[in-house]
């Protein structure tokens, strides 16, 4: 209760500032009492230190690749399985770095399971709770990627079921002929053009099965998720090419000239297919995905699981996710 008084005594001075004479620099509002500032985040108190003591660094060749909660004294750590593929380090707070091994992973949840390779029983785990399940709107941080700061903001948007969306080429399909499906246009930055796939090309191919219709392509991709591989195989200029798909979103595909989309950033690969999600607008990368979210007394809400876009991020509920950590630590 302290931390959320003295959070709304900045927001009174704040607003306070700003009314003041506009066209005086002295009036301007001071950086430290901004959002993310260092007076609004000591407002936190406590609950910052919560969410920096129980978050990681997830780290690949020394590259940040994803955050994760610490779940258990024995320092196992909850994380987004897709963006932590190959992880071999976990930094703490303190700076303190472990070796990683993988226990376990939730392919339809999108989690894994870690441990930090280590003799101590003596990490700070999360303390879960499940009352935000019920609000449509409510204050919540996350460890910033440094670990060194917050970052703080609402949830927003209905508490929802998020659909499966596909995988998708990024592709336009057009005449059929006795070579294969001509390919009419191939979107820039999406996943063929990232593959080396032409205007023009004429796919045979897909997965080792033979096409002579649209509707072959597009059945044979669209059982598949973003993330997951396609072999395709075309003819070029009378030349066999054969080319390796990793699939994208089809909203970021086909919304690359979108202008918020430019602005939003890197988002997560896996954004979609989850049974329920809190949406928020932390200011988070997508390598901090993976990490956890806290209330304002510093218990864990649940998982960051997807940067959608620059204001819109996903996080798994702790109703969701506890069932899967009480199953992940029965092994």
């Amino acid at each position: 209760m302290k931390s959320f008084v003295s959070y709304f005594l900045v927001l009174v001075l704040s607003f306070s500032l700003a009314l003041g004479d506009s066209n005086s620099s002295t009036d301007k509002l001071p950086k430290e009492f901004r959002l993310n500032g260092t007076a609004t985040q000591d407002a936190f108190g406590s609950s910052k230190n919560k969410a920096l003591h129980s978050t990681v660094r997830l780290t690949r060749n020394d590259k940040l690749i994803a955050m994760g909660a610490i779940i258990s004294p024995e320092g196992h750590i909850l994380t987004k399985a897709s963006s932590c593929v190959g992880a071999r380090e976990a930094t703490l707070s303190g700076g303190e770095k472990f070796k990683l091994r993988v226990k376990k992973r939730n392919e339809a949840l999108d989690l894994a399971l870690y441990q930090m390779i280590s003799d101590r029983n003596d990490f700070k785990p999360v303390n879960w709770n499940d009352s935000n399940a019920s609000k449509d709107v409510s204050w919540i941080l996350s460890a910033y990627t440094e670990l060194r700061e917050i970052r703080i903001g609402i949830t927003s948007g209905k508490h929802r079921e998020i659909g499966r969306e596909g995988g998708v080429m990024g592709v336009m399909l057009g005449t059929e002929s006795k070579l294969g499906i001509h390919i009419t246009e191939v979107i820039p930055h999406a996943a063929a053009d990232k593959a080396g796939v032409q205007i023009g090309d004429v796919i045979q191919k897909i997965d080792g099965r033979s096409v002579k219709k649209r509707d072959q392509v597009v059945s044979i991709v669209g059982k598949k998720d973003p993330g997951d591989v396609v072999m395709m195989q075309a003819m070029r200029n009378e030349n066999e090419k054969n080319f390796r798909i990793t699939l994208g979103h089809r909203s970021v595909t086909f919304d690359l000239f979108n202008r918020n989309m430019q602005m939003s950033g890197p988002v997560s690969k896996r954004k979609d297919n989850f049974p329920l999600i809190l949406q928020h607008d932390l200011p988070l990368p997508k390598e901090a995905m993976g990490g956890p979210v806290f209330d304002l007394n510093g218990d864990c809400i649940g998982i960051n699981i997807a940067r959608v876009d620059r204001v819109t991020c996903y996080t798994l509920p702790s109703k969701i996710v506890f069932p899967v950590v009480k199953d992940f630590l029965s092994l």
